[in-house]
Order: C-alpha cells, then sequence, then structure tokens
C-alpha cells in the first residue's frame, strides 16, 4: 500500500511542493487542500493553480483535491503544512490532537505563528501534543520560483528522529533536487525564520541607496548573529555555514525572487507597512517575525543589533535612514 501525502496550503510554495512530490519516481498518493473554492475548480478544469507559479501543470492524475482540511488529515499519513504561519492556526481550527496521532507532520513554514510567538515545530507541540521526534521542518536555500523552472536546488530535512527526516525527504527527490538529512530540528527552524528578518534588512538597506559593499557587511554579521542566537536557544555542535543556514541566508537576501527582499525595498523607499503589504499581495514572513522574536532577544539578554534595527522600523515607526545609520556604527 503507497503512502498517503497530505499537503496543507495553496500559494506558491506549496504548489512548488506539489510539483516535486509529483515529480518524484516514489509510488505515493498526494491530497491536496486548496482554500479558495474557485482555484480548486479551476485546478480540476486546467490543471494550473490560477494564482501561484501558474506555469506549472498539475498532474491531477496524483493527486486527490480537498477543500476540507479534516479530510486531507483523515486520508494521510504524512501531513505538510505549508500556509504562512499567520494563517496556520485558522487552517487547523477545526482539529485536536487526535487528528494528528500517528502522523509524520513536516513544516514547509518559514516563520513563527503571531498570536503566541512560537514556531511551528512548538506550536504543533504545545498545541496538539505532536512530538518533536514525529516534526520535521524544512529548511533551503529553495525558491519556489525556481523550483517551477527545474533549476537545481537543495532542502534539508531536519527532525530529532533524523529516520523520520530521510523517510519525508525520500519523496522530494527529482533530478532538480537534492535533499539533506539533518538532526538540528530548532537550529534549521529558527535560522529560517531569522533569515526573512535579515533579508528584510538588507531590503531596506537597498531601498535606502547602499550598494554591494554594505550588502557583503551587512549579511557576514547576519550569519555570526544567527549563529549566536541558535547556540543559545538550542546548544548544540551545528555547522553555521551549511546550505540551511547560511546558503538560506545568502539566496533570500540576494534573489530577484525573495519577497522579504522586496519587502524590506518597499519599506526603504518609503512605503508604509500597509501599503506595502497591499501592493504586495503575498505574506512576507519577516514582517511577523521581526516583532515576535523580540521577546526571545529580551528573555535571554541577546545582542541582536540588525533584529532591533527591523524591529525598530517596522514596529516603532522610527526613520529607517536614521535607523541604518545606526546599525553601521555596530556592524564589524
Amino acid at each position: 500500500m503507497s503512502i498517503k501525502i497530505g499537503v496543507i496550503g495553496s500559494g506558491s510554495w506549496a504548489t512548488a511542493m506539489i510539483k516535486m512530490l509529483t515529480d518524484n519516481q516514489q509510488e505515493k498518493q498526494i491530497n491536496w487542500w486548496v482554500r479558495r473554492q474557485e482555484d480548486l475548480d479551476y485546478i480540476e478544469t486546467y490543471h494550473h493553480n490560477p494564482s501561484y507559479l501558474s506555469a506549472v501543470e498539475i498532474k491531477l492524475d496524483k493527486i486527490d483535491l480537498f477543500q476540507e482540511v479534516k479530510d486531507v488529515f483523515e486520508n494521510s499519513d504524512i501531513i505538510i503544512l505549508n500556509t504562512p504561519a499567520a494563517y496556520l492556526e485558522d487552517a487547523l481550527k477545526d482539529l485536536s490532537p487526535n487528528d494528528f496521532q500517528n502522523k509524520l507532520v513536516v513544516s514547509a513554514i518559514k516563520g513563527i505563528v503571531p498570536s503566541i510567538k512560537m514556531i511551528v515545530g512548538e506550536f504543533l507541540n504545545n498545541k496538539f501534543q505532536v512530538a518533536l521526534e514525529d516534526i520535521v521542518v524544512v529548511g533551503g536555500p529553495c525558491h519556489a520560483e525556481e523550483v517551477s523552472l527545474e533549476k537545481l536546488s537543495y532542502l534539508t530535512f531536519a527532525s530529532k528522529n533524523t529516520a523520520n527526516s530521510a523517510v519525508v525527504a525520500q519523496y522530494f527527490q527529482t533530478h532538480y533536487i537534492k535533499t539533506v538529512v539533518s538532526n538540528d530540528l530548532l537550529g534549521v527552524e529558527y535560522g529560517a525564520v531569522l533569515k526573512n528578518i535579515y533579508a528584510l534588512a538588507w531590503g531596506i538597506c537597498h531601498g535606502l541607496g547602499f550598494g554591494d559593499n554594505f550588502q557583503a557587511v551587512l549579511i557576514s554579521n547576519a550569519i555570526r548573529e544567527m549563529e549566536h542566537f541558535v547556540n543559545v536557544i538550542d546548544p548544540q555542535k551545528r555547522e553555521i555555514n551549511q546550505s540551511a543556514y547560511l546558503g538560506d541566508l545568502l539566496v533570500t537576501s540576494y534573489s530577484q525572487f525573495s519577497r522579504n527582499r522586496t519587502f524590506g525595498n518597499m519599506i526603504g523607499k518609503g512605503y508604509s507597512v500597509k501599503s506595502a503589504q497591499l501592493e504586495m499581495n503575498m505574506v512576507a514572513e519577516g514582517y511577523f517575525a521581526s516583532g515576535c522574536i523580540q521577546d526571545i532577544i529580551h528573555e535571554h539578554h541577546l545582542e541582536m543589533p540588525i533584529c532591533n534595527t527591523v524591529y525598530n522600523i517596522l514596529y516603532k515607526n522610527q526613520p529607517a535612514l536614521l535607523e541604518v545609520k545606526k546599525l553601521t556604527e555596530q556592524l564589524t
């Protein structure tokens, strides 16, 4: 009997994951929750997602479409959560811990659940009693747009039980996706959260007119700041220069496809947070993460000047140029 994999979410990253899963040669059944009925109807008729990565052909012979999250859970062995972090609670509102029993739960969400200020792994463990060993986190560097173009990309699958990481990883391997297995569940997930804040920081600086030389200084300081954070939160041996940490930070900061970089660039050019959000029509996880991460910074008395700068600009409405100029005096 083939494995049944459920995907919760229908944005660009979820659509990219559907492509990876259907291009992978392992036998499986895929159950896909599509939030909007009009999108589901369009996919059934035209085999493309009308709202995200519309060039990707959806192979419906390998997929069952659902409009109810509970139905996906009931019919799946592995659950892949792939909504923006801010919408996750709403997506799972009708579920109880019983719905998660005997499921391997995968988080492809690179953000913090804003209302409770927890990364997704901690949220699943606290609210739905999912054991940390049954949670797998997906890290990059990997943009959905390049997946759609079948550009060679690498994904890291992290769990406290690496056997579970390996189980999930095998269903994503294709000629354009290579996979890495890790036991650093918290480090990979927090790294994915932080890199969005740093990409947003660079976007602000770019919007203000700073150039490539300063970008190199900012990002080299950012990876050290990230290392300091994850080593305090979850002390263990890790190599911060691996692709799940430094690689994801680099691509999110540099790439034209980075929504966090784009969001920050708009802020640097003078957009308000609300106007930037409305114009993008996509969620920049770094915005919510910046607000949530401050509690952890204060709790552990961490020195995080880049994160603090972004927070001051986004949440305290401090002038971007003034805050960045203060930051330049703290970087090395």
